[in-house]
């Protein structure tokens, strides 16, 4: 260890060697004489210099070290009573946000929860307050999150790649294909996978060709980042390949920093939306019974983090067109062809004498209506081609978000799934409808295709609502324990992100409380 880089270990050593203070934070974390063993074999001054180092190694755990008001290292030559308290200070700042969370809460982000009776903050400030060890402290209540070593251990790996600079960016959008030359974008697709790929970056350079080597490069890339694994490196690829690594390194401190203080995960039946994974999940704690593709709103109709309850479902659905759908969506498309809409189910309503009355949109001269004021009510009947398919699930929220069915199949099989107007389409509704209708007296999967079969519309309230929650995760772990990150397609991680640079009074007012408590 090179101590002259270290000014704060460098002081920590000189504390070790001078008489124990007696002016501290609070009686209770007075550290015996430097030369005494405490109860862990340390001294009180081998203790100090391992709670300097944690805290100048808090950006292990997505946090930064800046944030904490380390006492500077004159403060120790000059005051040592007083950088010991200082210090203490600054352990109690960084506990609190390694147990409870650097953001304790975002606007529009209901999927954020933080258990604070679970939390017990006052027993780990009672506990920083007597352990002879803070610093073991701090490293515990680090791996609290769960997942907690295997996002470190890929924070570390991201920040060792941004160590050696930015990677190559592939130009351009056009696919890349195996087997095909190109010697302006090929060579730099197997840089920018080299530099995170030991296989390839040890593998002989084929130049301008595309060549098998390289191809499965880009099959191990994309099955860890969750695309198709089929070797074309097309937009979505080319975009993600192209994402600054620091964005990547911020996803992993928002990931690590969103799990700290999170609940343990109910016992009971629920269902899970992972919206930036695309994927809904029926948990019972933490074993999966359900999953399958979804696909949600697109960034300028993002779909809400809600947390709410699966109701009901309903059975061959009409569909009430939101205004912003109809002004933007059908709109243009009843001005090319009204007859059309009206063979795809779509009725167009107008108030007329205090009474909704249906109009024929054949009679409406469609290029007269003003865009930003549609002046009508439309409603698409159910069938087969109605854009909520033959199930929709009811789940009461004031945003009017639910999850249904959809006659778009194909769009399942892209890897980017922000297509909707913020409702959650899904790839498999009929294995959802068997799941939720357990414990629906007098319902069973036969007579739920009954009801579907019937073409009528109808509703069956749940025996057993179920809690459903509408996330925002960008960071999974796999089974085996690898790190996936997905594009933060809101940008909801790069906020998250910008909340942690921001100071946290809470955090602060409450060490200024304990400090005061001690004053007395």
């Amino acid at each position: 260890m090179d101590i002259a880089r270290r000014p704060l270990l460098a002081a920590a050593f000189a504390f070790a060697a001078a008489p124990a203070a007696a002016q501290v934070l609070r009686p209770a974390i007075q550290p015996v004489a430097a030369s005494v063993p405490q109860g862990n074999g340390l001294t009180a001054g081998e203790a100090l210099l391992r709670l300097v180092d944690r805290l100048l190694r808090l950006e292990e755990d997505g946090l930064d070290p800046r944030h904490y008001n380390i006492p500077d290292s004159t403060l120790a030559a000059s005051d040592p009573a007083a950088w010991r308290a200082a210090l203490h200070v600054s352990a109690a700042l960084a506990l609190q946000d390694l147990v409870a969370g650097r953001v304790r809460e975002m606007p529009g982000r209901a999927d954020l929860r933080r258990n604070a009776a679970a939390l017990n903050l006052n027993a780990w400030m009672a506990e920083l307050a007597t352990t002879p060890d803070p610093a073991g402290l701090l490293d515990r209540a680090a791996m609290l999150p769960r997942g907690a070593a295997a996002l470190k251990a890929e924070l570390a790996r991201q920040r060792r790649l941004a160590a050696n600079g930015e990677w190559a960016q592939v130009p351009g959008t056009a696919t890349l294909d195996p087997g095909m030359v190109d010697p302006d974008r090929v060579p730099l697709l197997r840089a920018r996978l080299a530099a995170e790929d030991p296989v390839l970056a040890a593998a002989p350079d084929a130049g301008a060709l595309y060549d098998p080597v390289l191809e499965a490069a880009v099959r191990r890339w994309q099955a860890a980042n969750g695309l198709e694994v089929d070797g074309r490196v097309g937009p979505i690829s080319i975009g993600l390949l192209n994402r600054p690594i620091g964005a990547r390194i911020d996803q992993l401190r928002v990931a690590l920093d969103m799990r700290r203080g999170a609940p343990t995960p109910p016992a009971e039946r629920r269902v899970e939306v992972n919206v930036p994974d695309f994927r809904l999940q029926v948990m019972e704690g933490d074993r999966e019974i359900l999953a399958m593709a979804v696909i949600v709103g697109r960034p300028d109709r993002a779909t809400p983090m809600l947390n709410v309850r699966l109701t009901a479902l309903q059975f061959n659905p009409p569909w009430g067109v939101p205004e912003r759908n109809a002004r933007e969506d059908l709109l243009p498309r009843f001005r090319r062809d009204p007859q059309a809409m009206m063979e795809r189910g779509f009725r167009v309503f107008s108030v007329i004498g205090g009474e909704r009355v249906e109009i024929d949109p054949r009679t409406i001269d469609w290029s007269s209506i003003n865009g930003q004021r549609f002046p009508y009510f439309v409603r698409q009947d159910a069938g087969d081609s109605s854009a909520l398919g033959r199930l929709k699930f009811i789940m009461p929220n004031n945003d009017d978000i639910f999850l249904h069915d959809t006659p778009d199949r194909h769009l399942f099989r892209r890897p980017d799934r922000a297509f909707s107007s913020g409702c959650i389409r899904l790839a498999d509704p009929d294995a959802l409808m068997a799941t939720v209708l357990q414990g629906t007296a007098g319902w069973d999967v036969a007579r739920a295709n009954r009801a579907l079969a019937s073409r009528g519309t109808s509703v069956v309230t749940l025996g057993r609502s179920l809690p459903l929650r509408l996330h925002y995760t960008t960071t999974v772990i796999e089974a085996d324990g690898r790190v996936r990150i997905r594009p933060d397609i809101y940008r909801l991680d790069a906020a998250y992100a910008r909340a942690m640079a921001l100071p946290n009074r809470a955090a602060m007012a409450s060490v200024a409380r304990m400090q005061q408590v001690t004053a007395r």
